[in-house]
């Protein structure tokens, strides 16, 4: 008997989805029966639930037999906070698009920090010759990442195969060969202290919202820079457009408090201050899929599912 799974992912995005799940599924090694749409099945006859919370559905509380929740999104905030969810392991996306992706995001953002370009393409605007805008070298830039999952490692050690000096924070101790650790609030102020380009990739939680607020951000050195490719709550707007305007030289957001970002939001006129409208990484059907299959191959067979959200810490 095939095992169900149901798609409750996007709807305006169910023409990229189902034809990538489907070929998924089509070399997979246990029989998947892939339902489209939530009105195609009984609830208590759904096995896996393949899930995104801007979807059809908002009360899951029905799914009382699922083996697992596979979130589409990798950050799962929105998850963990609904209630009624059900008893069951979920699932949030790792896999290799996202990953890589997000790593050439920093990667190409800190570079066009370290390289000097805004203050480049500021003098180009005034006809402004300005040899003194040479950069340093890589070995000679110290580079933090806020965050050391997934994503936050592969960002570290692609930046520190380019020569940085990449130091990386997260709330326990990770032992990362070639980078530095931090952890823990004790480690913060020192960890800020020496970031002169700073990576924000931490999830959302209780602990994380408002982690860089004024102080935070006055402890970065002067002529830092900051990128937010994490969360937009996680930093305190009014604290970051102050330090933008008082000692640091620039910053990158690709997330905010509010998405899409209003119109009359003092970022879209902070000049030393670059919006991209979140897509640092964005989950690729195509690889998606395969790892979502990958998911159902491996609780089917009876080992233990990987990524698994700790709900209790939210991510």
């Amino acid at each position: 008997m095939a095992t169900t799974a149901l798609f409750a992912g996007a709807t305006a995005q169910r023409e990229i989805w189902i034809p990538a799940l489907e070929r998924a599924i089509a070399a997979a090694s246990v029989d998947i029966k892939l339902v489209r749409e939530p009105e195609q099945i009984a609830p208590d006859d759904v096995d896996y639930l393949i899930y995104a919370p801007n979807g059809p559905l908002r009360d899951l509380s029905a799914y009382r037999n699922l083996k697992a929740i596979l979130s589409l999104w990798a950050g799962v905030e929105t998850i963990v906070g609904q209630a009624n969810l059900p008893n069951a392991p979920l699932v949030r996306m790792v896999e290799p698009g996202l990953t890589e992706g997000m790593r050439d995001y920093v990667v190409g953002h800190v570079m066009r920090h370290h390289l000097h370009i805004p203050a480049q393409q500021a003098a180009q605007v005034e006809s402004r010759w300005s040899p003194e805008l040479a950069p340093p070298l890589a070995r000679d830039r110290r580079v933090g990442i806020l965050g050391m999952g997934e994503l936050g490692r592969a960002a570290a050690l692609a930046l520190s195969d380019l020569g940085f000096q990449v130091a990386g924070w997260s709330r326990r101790p990770k032992n990362i060969p070639e980078i530095e650790g931090y952890a823990g609030a004790a480690e913060l102020l020192p960890f800020l202290g020496r970031s002169e380009i700073l990576v924000c990739l931490l999830p959302l939680t209780t602990e994380t919202k408002g982690l860089l607020g004024a102080a935070e951000l006055a402890s970065m050195p002067k002529g830092g820079c900051l990128i937010n490719a994490g969360r937009g709550p996680i930093i305190d707007d009014a604290a970051l457009l102050a330090a933008l305007r008082d000692h640091l030289s620039g910053a990158t957001l690709d997330v905010f408090a509010a998405e899409p970002l209003p119109q009359d939001h003092p970022f879209w006129s902070q000049p030393n201050l670059l919006i991209t409208p979140h897509i640092a990484s964005v989950t690729r059907p195509e690889t998606a899929s395969q790892r979502i299959v990958f998911h159902i191959e491996s609780r089917e067979s009876g080992a233990n599912l990987s990524d698994v959200v700790d709900q209790g810490a939210g991510y």
